[in-house]
């Protein structure tokens, strides 16, 4: 990895663009590498990591400004390009680039707008009980770089991919899923087109030989895609993997899912874990390892995660869920749902999905809250007046106040869960604080 850093940077002017995590990985690694004409920092924000000498920083409203003044730009993960790509005369790489172009044929790369992080962290946990040699590493929060001499010739790497990872790769894994795609991050794209193409950078640069496992309502076009495709889907779907109730049929066999003795919970789970099993058919992994395996893997927190029982009311934390789908998900796993909390930023997406799933749906109180909240409930008035059980819906104002008559409304014995289907910006920092402050509330008398 550092050899192929090395001749990308070699007597350039080189320019790291956003520090965050990501890219304060790539800097660490440039200052091993050396050999650069000079080096540059742009964020909006400050920096305050202490940094060499001969480092230009770059910040405030104009840190996009001068990105044609180097030659290799470094761009992180979510900052939004002021100009289309093609108009700079610089070029744009970034950390997962560089990481492709050295090990795509060991890389499993996962991505889809829900279920990836799941799916990811499950595949390298039943790599590992089954003594394959394994990185983690991409979204899940594990910067390429930070890994990458850990990387062997024989390692598996596990890589989950966000659309902003995948936005202008030129480089696609050897082994690919593509678990599904839903109304997001139009703030970012603008366009569904623009978000659906970013996903799809995940195949389209496949070669023959190379392996795409795919929803099969989102698959390739014809000529799209030079790779074997497997498709997955649930039951009734004519596709390879089919996921049926706690079943996963594939190759003429069918896995009974040991739903009584793992934690993950749900369909959406189990559609997880039918991709799972698909590719490690891949490693000659028999059916008892993978469900030993399954039955010791801990689910990542704020999926729908249970976080405890208070005063005979059984809590449920799905902080992750910002679309309408991870709700209605989320309501279909809980069947002794009484209570949801919904509502976040506001990012305008199409919520008649949800609305109408609402109406049709049993369960008893439906908590409404922030900006989301409010436009859902006005939406019900003003376009649904079949809407049915009106009187189920409370209007609060932020997550404390929901909590709060959630304790009150909730009945005993039965289950309340915070599905937003919104976005925790500008409330929160991220989805994790949102489900950390939920959990606090849930507990706090």
């Amino acid at each position: 990895m550092l050899e192929t850093m090395k001749k990308c940077i070699k007597d350039k002017n080189v320019l790291i663009l956003g520090f965050g995590r990501e890219g304060k990985s790539t800097y660490h690694m440039i200052q091993q590498v050396k050999g650069y004409a000079s080096l540059g920092i742009a964020d909006l924000n400050p920096v305050a990591e202490p940094l060499e000498n001969n480092v230009t920083v770059i910040t405030g409203e104009d840190y996009q400004k001068f990105l044609n003044r180097y030659d290799v730009v470094f761009k992180s993960p979510g900052i939004v390009l002021e100009q289309d790509i093609g108009a700079y005369t610089c070029t744009i790489l970034s950390q997962t680039e560089m990481f492709f172009r050295r090990f795509r044929s060991q890389i499993i790369g996962i991505t889809g707008t829900k279920g990836k992080s799941t799916t990811t962290t499950l595949l390298y946990h039943v790599l590992k009980e089954a003594g394959k040699k394994c990185v983690l590493a991409g979204n899940i929060g594990i910067p390429a770089f930070d890994i990458a001499e850990q990387v062997e010739e024989d390692t598996i790497i596990c890589f989950e991919m966000s659309s902003h990872q995948l936005e202008y790769m030129t480089v696609s894994p050897k082994t690919a899923v593509l678990m599904n795609i839903h109304e997001e991050h139009l703030d970012h794209y603008g366009t569904m087109e623009k978000y659906v193409a970013a996903k799809e950078n995940i195949y389209r640069n496949q070669k023959a030989g190379d392996l795409l496992i795919c929803n099969v309502d989102i698959l390739p076009k014809e000529g799209t895609c030079a790779a074997h495709v497997i498709s997955i889907g649930y039951e009734g779907s004519n596709s390879d993997i089919v996921v049926a109730d706690n079943r996963v049929c594939y190759q003429q066999k069918t896995y009974e899912i040991p739903t009584e003795e793992i934690s993950l919970i749900g369909v959406h789970n189990y559609y997880d874990i039918g991709v799972v099993y698909g590719l490690i058919q891949e490693f000659h992994i028999d059916d008892d390892m993978f469900t030993e395996a399954l039955k010791n893997y801990e689910p990542l927190p704020h999926r729908l995660q249970y976080i405890g029982m208070v005063n005979n009311i059984k809590y449920y934390d799905d902080s992750i869920s910002t679309i309408c789908d991870t709700t209605i998900q989320a309501l279909t796993s809980l069947k002794d749902a009484d209570t949801v909390l919904i509502g976040g930023m506001d990012r305008g997406i199409d919520y008649q999905e949800l609305i109408l799933f609402l109406s049709h749906h049993s369960i008893p109180n439906i908590i409404l809250m922030e900006a989301t909240g409010r436009r859902i409930l006005s939406e019900i008035k003003s376009d649904y007046p079949d809407f049915k059980g009106l009187d189920r819906i409370h209007l609060v104002e932020h997550l404390e106040d929901a909590v709060a008559l959630a304790k009150k409304i909730t009945g005993e014995g039965k289950s309340c869960v915070m599905s937003p289907a919104a976005a925790s910006y500008g409330i929160f920092q991220n989805f994790e604080e949102r489900g950390e402050v939920f959990a606090k509330l849930v507990h706090s008398k």
